[in-house]
């Protein structure tokens, strides 16, 4: 009964967000003009695509966020902790200079998507065996991520200016680009993840109050925390191979959502699932609808967005 009574609210309120997100932007779009000598508007199809993947990517973020933070103890984890956010960026750079997208459309989503795992493993591969599991995956992280940062800078300083403006592009995210395969796959990518998080949703409880408490519960934390932390970071890697790379959205959403909902994963994951949705669907319409003549960029509205939604939530915290 429970889980109808979500679904009654949450449904909707997609819908409303989703149907807002096609009328408004640089012009409005009402419902007579969604088809045009009965065809659908291009205009019409573009934003129901970004939306949809708005949904997804806002999705995908929050839940890897909040997974990160319980595996690794650490409320400022989120799904670039790993250094996913410098390997994807090196291979969709790569992928850009070496202009691989003639080959194929996949090309830059693709080379996105192993730098992302390439880090993975570099992380995995350092921490490897230490019994201080959470706080070795987050320095190595750490370290992994100002290297690959590094070597991101050197290809931006040698690029020409064409490569430097889409390079420039992928990093700030861009909802615009994704392609419906590659957000059907994203789409079932997730709904896998959280079908399998739900499934765990006990030994997430019990992770959370420390490696002792999940051996109590009949749990592996070892094994537990690497499962995790692969499928966190594939949802991650999935977002940044879709739309580039959009950052904030898997550390605020998680801390504002528990704040109301508890840390219960057994009912967490889909109001988290849906919160990161709504949350980067309505950014989208802010990236579209602030400047008539000029698109800003996602992850500008994310920073701005989110932070300032952070910060409050910590000044009502202190309070409290």
């Amino acid at each position: 009964m429970r889980s109808v009574r979500w679904f009654a609210v949450a449904v909707p309120v997609i819908v409303v967000v989703l149907l807002a997100g096609i009328v408004c932007g640089g012009s409005w779009l009402f419902p007579r003009d969604w088809r045009v000598n009965g065809e659908w508007n291009p205009i019409f199809v573009l934003r129901l695509m970004r939306q949809l993947t708005a949904l997804v990517i806002g999705a995908s973020l929050a839940v890897s966020g909040s997974v990160f933070q319980t595996v690794l103890r650490n409320p400022l984890a989120e799904p670039f902790t790993l250094g996913i956010s410098g390997g994807s960026g090196v291979g969709a750079a790569l992928a850009i200079v070496f202009n691989l997208n003639a080959i194929s459309f996949l090309s830059i989503p693709l080379c996105a998507l192993l730098g992302a795992l390439a880090a993975l493993g570099l992380v995995l591969f350092g921490a490897g065996g230490r019994r201080d599991g959470g706080e070795s995956i987050l320095l190595g992280g750490v370290i992994v991520g100002t290297i690959f940062g590094s070597i991101l800078m050197y290809i931006l300083s040698v690029a020409d200016n064409d490569q430097l403006a889409g390079v420039t592009w992928w990093m700030l995210g861009d909802l615009q680009a994704a392609d419906p395969r590659l957000l059907l796959s994203a789409a079932i990518c997730l709904a896998a993840a959280l079908v399998l998080l739900r499934g765990l949703a006990g030994e997430l409880n019990a992770l959370a109050f420390g490696d002792a408490a999940s051996w109590n519960f009949g749990g592996d934390p070892v094994m537990l925390r690497k499962l995790l932390i692969v499928v966190a970071s594939l949802l991650a890697s999935g977002t940044v191979a879709l739309a580039g790379m959009i950052g904030f959205v898997g550390l605020m959403i998680p801390h504002a959502v528990r704040r109301f909902c508890g840390c219960d994963h057994r009912r967490l994951l889909a109001v988290l699932a849906v919160s990161g949705g709504v949350f980067l669907m309505l950014c989208d319409i802010l990236s579209r609808s602030v400047y008539a003549e000029r698109e800003l960029p996602i992850g500008v509205i994310t920073s701005a967005v989110g932070g300032t939604l952070f910060l409050y939530l910590l000044k009502r915290r202190g309070r409290a």
